[in-house]
Formats: structure tokens, C-alpha cells, sequence
């Protein structure tokens, strides 16, 4: 993604770095008047950008013909709204493609310029980073919940090189634990190279997880987990599952799909939101930018994607419930194994407790 709009890209899809100020394009900014020479900059700039960069140039022309029509029909004359516009191409441009990817973005702070190496400045940079470290690099809350078993709350896949460390730090955490739950159900997504390095710490060997088609230079970029990770991996043998909610999005759903479908993963819980396309968050005009999608998951054991589907849990699940129904799975099967009466007794209460649990404000928190 390009950096120099990253905090716009993670605020409008729910990736917040950081929930300390409002971001530019973030629920909480001030609307503004739009005439009709910005609408149709920002409907000529996203149609230039569609037919420049998007992953199918076959659909970024019939997007491009739906936008002319929504046009001529006049639907745009009257929105004064910069929110609103925002919202209403957004609509149009999905109700072509069915591509959750594709978003229209206002921002109520201007947004910096894309130079050619489409580096940020060193202020940018700067403040990028502190938004990150606010968010504690998306890792919510990492802990060892009874009889041994590992939990790590997830909620985005921030830029590998600065999210590394304190994933080494969480997953090293849980390394001895007996089994892992990993919580995506708040994950929107993020960079695909994060969930490689996530990826590598499950596995004692190097896998091809998933490869990523690119429009641009017609090229396929292979994922694969890598041989070493900093600090201790969890290695191949012990189970994992991995939850999910109707809110799990794009590189989110990449890991729960490319682990699922190499069986080293358990999926609990709801079918995600099916958004396989990879893409940069492009300025159109100092006030509006558009995620373009310019790339295609490639699965090498499915040959496809999780594109308008999402990835189906293995055990179906509420959001709500996912944690609970994960933790009864594993206690069931430690239980299933144990000898000793007293601890099989230990063990049957700590299942009753966790039945017991009110899950029901779970996905508000």
C-alpha cells in the first residue's frame, strides 16, 4: 500500500491505528460542500484510476460505462456532500463488481500529494508510525487462559517491519502454551507479508501459503512462510484455531483461508466478508482518494479465492460465541486424553464456566 496515505486507508476500512484522535477519513471528521467541478474531478480521476490500475480492465471499463450513466442521468447534480458522494460512487462502483475491496474515501484534512517514488516525508513517516505504536502494532491482548491454552487478539496486520517486534513478542508468549487461539474477528486485514510472518511461527518448515496476481506488471508474487522468525515458534504439531466473524476482512481472511486450506488451522466461527483483492489507496483530489484493488489472490491448493464468498468456518459459530465454542472444543479433547480423575473433574468445571460465560457484548468491545 502506499504509506503516504496509510492512516485514510486503515481508518475508512475499520484498520484504526490508533482510536486516541480522529484520522483523515475516519467516522468522526466534518462533512464539506462539493460543487459540480469537484464531482466531476473526483468521477473523472476515479475513472482514470479504475482503467489505469484496477485488477480486471474488463470491469474497470463497465465501471467506468455505469458511472457515465449514473451521470448523464443526472444522480450526482444534487449531492453537496463530500460524505455522501463519497458514500454513493462507493455504491455504484460495488454494485458493479461486488468488489468490497473498491472504496471511494473523503478526508476532511487534505491529503499529502503522491511524489514519483510515492515515499511519505519524513513527518508523515513520523506520525504513521506513532498511530501504530498507539494501536500497540495490532496486537489487542495476548494471554495464557487456563490449563495451558494460548490467546492472542488480533486486530489488524500492520507493515511487517513495524509490527514484527511485538508480534515476536506475543507469539513467544504463547509458545509453550497447548494449544493457540488466534482472534481475528475484529481484523479488517492489512499487509500480506504480516500474515506470512504470522504464518511462519505455525510452521518448522518453509510453506507456500498463498501467491498474489498483479494487474500492473503482470506479474505473481508468491507468499511463502519463512525459515526463521525472531523470537520462539509455535511451531507445526499443536493445534490452532482461528476466529472469525462476518467483520474478518481481506488479509485477515487470507490467513484464515490459506491455513485452513493447508489443514494447519481450525476455523471457528462466521463466514468472513470476502474481500480477496489486494490494492493502494490512490489521491484523486486533496480531499478524496479511492482504494484501487490491483491484485487477485491465487490459492495453490484451491486455485481460487475467498472473493465474494469468504472463508466458511470449519465449526460454525456466533462472533459472539467463537471464543467459547473454541475453548470447549479444545478442554473436550485434553479431556478426552487426561487419566487422572481429579484433574478430569478440574477440567469439566472449567468447561461449565466458560458455557456459563454472557458473551452477548463481546463484539462491542
Amino acid at each position: 500500500m502506499k504509506k503516504t496515505l496509510l492512516a485514510l486507508l486503515f481508518a475508512t476500512l475499520g484498520l484504526s491505528l490508533a482510536s486516541a484522535q480522529p484520522m483523515p477519513g475516519g467516522p468522526n471528521q466534518p462533512d464539506m460542500e462539493v460543487n459540480a467541478a469537484i464531482r466531476q474531478q473526483v468521477i473523472d480521476n476515479t475513472i482514470a484510476e479504475l482503467n489505469k490500475n484496477y485488477v480486471f480492465p474488463e470491469k474497470a471499463k463497465k465501471m467506468e460505462a455505469a458511472l457515465r450513466q449514473h451521470q448523464k442521468r443526472g444522480e450526482y447534480n444534487n449531492v453537496t456532500s463530500a460524505l455522501k458522494l463519497s458514500d454513493l460512487l462507493t455504491e455504484h462502483l460495488v454494485s458493479e463488481t461486488n468488489d468490497k475491496h473498491l472504496r471511494v474515501m473523503y478526508s476532511a484534512q487534505p491529503l499529502p500529494e503522491q511524489g514519483a517514488d510515492k515515499k511519505p516525508s519524513p513527518d508523515q513517516r513520523a506520525n504513521e508510525l506513532l498511530d501504530m505504536k498507539k494501536s500497540n502494532f495490532g496486537v489487542e491482548r495476548v494471554e495464557r487462559l487456563p490449563f495451558n491454552i494460548g490467546y492472542l487478539d488480533l486486530r489488524g496486520f500492520l507493515p511487517a517491519k513495524e509490527a514484527g517486534e511485538a508480534i515476536a513478542a506475543a507469539m513467544t508468549l504463547v509458545a509453550n502454551t497447548d494449544a493457540l487461539i488466534i482472534d481475528l474477528r475484529k481484523n479488517g486485514g492489512g499487509d500480506p507479508a504480516t500474515v506470512a510472518l504470522l504464518a511462519s511461527y505455525l510452521f518448522d518448515e518453509r510453506t507456500h501459503l498463498n501467491d498474489i496476481f498483479y494487474r500492473e506488471s503482470n506479474r505473481t508474487e508468491q507468499m511463502w512462510s519463512t525459515d526463521f522468525v525472531p523470537g520462539t515458534r509455535f511451531g507445526k504439531d499443536k493445534e490452532v484455531y482461528v476466529l472469525t466473524s462476518q467483520h474478518t476482512f481481506s488479509a485477515a481472511e487470507d490467513f484464515s483461508y490459506s491455513l485452513q486450506k493447508l489443514k494447519r488451522v481450525t476455523v471457528v466461527g462466521e463466514t468472513t466478508g470476502g474481500g480477496a483483492h489486494p490494492g493502494d489507496v490512490m489521491r484523486l483530489t486533496p480531499h478524496f482518494g479511492i482504494f484501487v484493488p490491483n491484485g487477485r489472490s491465487i490459492n495453490p491448493i484451491t486455485k481460487t479465492d475467498w472473493e465474494g464468498t469468504g472463508v466458511s468456518p470449519d465449526i460454525k459459530s456466533t462472533a459472539e460465541d467463537a471464543l467459547k465454542t473454541a475453548q470447549v472444543v479444545i478442554l473436550k479433547k485434553v479431556t478426552a486424553q487426561e487419566k487422572n480423575p481429579g484433574r478430569v473433574a478440574r477440567i469439566e468445571g472449567r468447561i461449565a464456566k466458560v458455557l456459563a460465560e454472557d458473551t452477548s457484548n463481546v463484539m462491542a468491545r
